[in-house]
């Protein structure tokens, strides 16, 4: 295989790969919006956090207060071993 063959194949995998990755976090983003829609839908209010404030939103989309949310204490490792 020459060169420009390869170099041709690594190409269109990467696009197959790209278009496939593409989609699913499309598909994945499609997914969430249509659960916070439905979720509206059913006048059941939505908590939300902002900025370390947790807040009830409504079905006519109105915030109010709730508390203040505590910022953790906890220092997580960057790398983490697998056993």
């Amino acid at each position: 295989m020459s060169i420009a063959e390869n170099n041709i194949e690594t190409l269109v995998t990467g696009g197959v790969l790209g278009a496939a990755t593409g989609a699913l976090l499309g598909a994945a983003f499609a997914a969430t919006a249509k659960a916070s829609e439905d979720a509206k839908k059913t006048n059941i209010p939505q908590l939300i956090e902002e900025n370390g404030k947790l807040y009830e939103l409504n079905a006519l989309g109105e915030k109010r207060f709730i508390k203040e949310l505590k910022k953790t204490t906890h220092h997580l490792p960057e790398q983490f071993k697998l056993s």
